[in-house]
């Protein structure tokens, strides 16, 4: 041979080295059990007249190619029973879930404080700088948290959560120039309980002397037509403080004096035409884990004094300030009745020593001849 030639008939398909046209077919454990019949071992093909391949029973046919079914229905049972348990778990918890709150309605008490004499006047900048006003801050910066520490049931970053909402609320209902005007509310009223929103719109839309629809209850108020901000830089100072009341309930107690320089709406702007006039608020707020999630609060009292004003002055829609070269009149307390039941708030009155600040500070007991009687919800 003088060298490799071709075949006779050519060169094959599939030369060596080559694809192999059934390396494709795959013959897997499945399909091999699953045959009908089956080839004889070489030793017993060694007998004469021995048939190459023998037939299988039925019966180890339809085992050896059912178990892998009977493994995969069992598969999807246990699935199916797994997912069960997990739904009835989901809407069975085994932990017991908190009893539906509704929030209580709001308790207030407004006290007029009246001066014992004319009512001073001067420019903000003198007023702000006599005392104890001076030691005063200015907005918000006067409402400040007290030192966070967990509670039992209430971890920190709730606790600052809930200050924080009732921050938010000193400042919308107490320095908010639209709302110290009467000309919004929504600010106030989105951080309130729902269930406390129709108490607060009928407060506003018509007040009463009831103990608990008083709209300076729930926001300082003053009448546009009658008297302005102669400074918008309003004085702050006061106290936030926290207690867990029981399991998912905390409260918070804010003691705040708000120190405003007021002038005439109308006639000329002297600048010595400014006078102050002071309104402490003593406010109860609860939360529950609902409300700390929605940032809102509920309000459960509201006490408040606020002067310099006449006894007689109905201050539950808003209040009435005496401004400067005014004192109160002599009159009493206006439609007070004796009989009542409920003494009206408006019926109140105290005595104001210095109208350039409150009688008292925050945290020590209202003084004058009748706030000793003040029978005053407390927290």
């Amino acid at each position: 041979m003088t060298g490799r030639s071709e075949p006779p008939d050519g060169a094959p398909e599939n030369p060596a080295g080559g694809e192999d046209e059934y390396r494709s077919l795959v013959f897997d454990e499945s399909f091999v059990q699953a045959a009908r019949m089956q080839e004889y071992s070489a030793q017993e093909r060694m007998g004469e007249h021995a048939r190459a391949v023998r037939a299988l029973p039925d019966a180890q046919v339809s085992v050896r190619s059912g178990g892998g079914s009977r493994a995969a229905i069992a598969l999807v049972v246990l699935i199916a029973l797994a997912f069960a348990v997990a739904v009835y778990i989901g809407f069975r918890s085994p932990y017991p879930q908190p009893a539906t709150r509704r929030a209580e309605p709001l308790r207030t008490t407004v006290v007029p404080l009246a001066p014992r004499g004319v009512v001073p006047g001067g420019s903000p900048e003198q007023l702000y700088r006599a005392e104890p006003v001076a030691g005063f801050r200015t907005g918000a910066a006067g409402i400040n948290y007290p030192a966070v520490v967990r509670t039992q049931n209430f971890s920190d970053s709730q606790i600052t959560a809930a200050l924080a909402t009732v921050k938010d609320y000193l400042v919308e209902s107490s320095l908010n120039p639209d709302v110290l005007t009467g000309s919004v509310r929504r600010p106030v009223e989105h951080l309130l309980d729902p269930d406390q929103r129709p108490q607060f719109e009928r407060s506003l839309s018509d007040p009463a002397d009831d103990g608990s629809q008083a709209a300076t209850g729930w926001l300082v108020r003053f009448d546009p037509e009658r008297v302005e901000l102669a400074d918008p830089q309003i004085r702050v100072q006061g106290t936030l403080r926290y207690e867990e009341e029981a399991p998912g309930v905390l409260d918070v107690l804010s003691d705040h004096t708000f120190t405003y320089a007021l002038r005439p709406a109308d006639g000329p702007h002297r600048d010595d035409g400014a006078s102050l006039f002071t309104v402490r608020r003593e406010l109860h707020f609860r939360f529950d884990r609902e409300d700390l999630r929605l940032h809102r609060l509920e309000m459960r009292t509201a006490h408040v004094q606020a002067g310099p004003q006449s006894c007689s002055a109905d201050a539950t829609g808003m209040l009435r300030p005496l401004l400067a070269g005014e004192r109160a009149d002599a009159r009493g307390p206006a439609e007070t009745d004796p009989y009542a039941t409920g003494r009206p708030t408006a019926a109140l009155c105290g005595a104001l020593e210095g109208v350039s600040s409150p009688t008292t500070s925050p945290g020590s007991p209202p003084q004058g001849p009748e706030a000793d009687r003040t029978s005053r919800p407390r927290p």
